[in-house]
């Protein structure tokens, strides 16, 4: 569950999963907390971080603050992507893929967290290789940094790229939209009231 953050405008912030680590000394085992956070302000930008603290309270704080000094922007055509993209971070591998209006985002936890604070609200994702959290969310962002814009390749081309392939499912839903809406408010005419009977 987000939580809005002080201070901070628009922001929310998710926990990602928080880690125990145990370090054997003379007197025993002394144990440490680190914490991985998503923050994002649901309309283009979202940021982690990835704090360590004696405390989990601490620990979190440090990991948002981190993520606050991180924020990137994410291009996007209406609630979705332009294009699909792979994100890689290690032995993982996160492939993102734009998706029709009205899909979601079909994701697993930690790639869900990150895109719906960026504001994505229709993508297809799959992980490939490792499903550490930490290693997936550096493989999300990194998918995330290869976008682009229809209009710069277009530019580095020197070419008329036309509309992309999703620009026209998410016309077309428009379209069947904004139809149906039309169909629903307009009000009856004279002749439909009447039953089609003409005087």
């Amino acid at each position: 569950m987000a939580e809005i953050l002080k201070d901070s405008g628009n922001l929310e912030s998710t926990t990602v999963g928080v880690f125990r680590t145990a370090a054997t000394v003379k007197g025993g085992r002394r144990f440490s907390f680190s914490s991985l956070v998503v923050i994002g302000d649901r309309n283009g930008r979202v940021g982690y971080g990835y704090g360590k603290s004696r405390e989990v309270p601490s620990a979190i704080e440090k990991a948002q603050k981190i993520a606050k000094r991180g924020l990137t922007d994410v291009p996007m055509i209406g609630r979705t992507i332009h294009h699909e993209v792979e994100g890689r971070f290690g032995a993982s591998r996160v492939r993102l893929i734009p998706a029709s209006p009205g899909t979601g985002v079909v994701a697993g936890h930690t790639v869900r967290a990150v895109l719906e604070l960026a504001g994505v609200q229709d993508c297809l994702t799959k992980c490939y290789g490792s499903t550490n959290k930490i290693n997936v969310v550096k493989a999300v962002f990194d998918g995330l940094s290869r976008l682009r814009l229809p209009e710069e390749i277009a530019k580095l081309r020197g070419k008329d790229l036309g509309k992309t392939e999703i620009a026209k499912r998410i016309e077309r839903s428009r379209k069947l939209t904004g139809v149906g809406a039309a169909s629903s408010t307009e009000p009856a005419t004279e002749n439909e009231q009447t039953g089609g009977e003409t005087s």
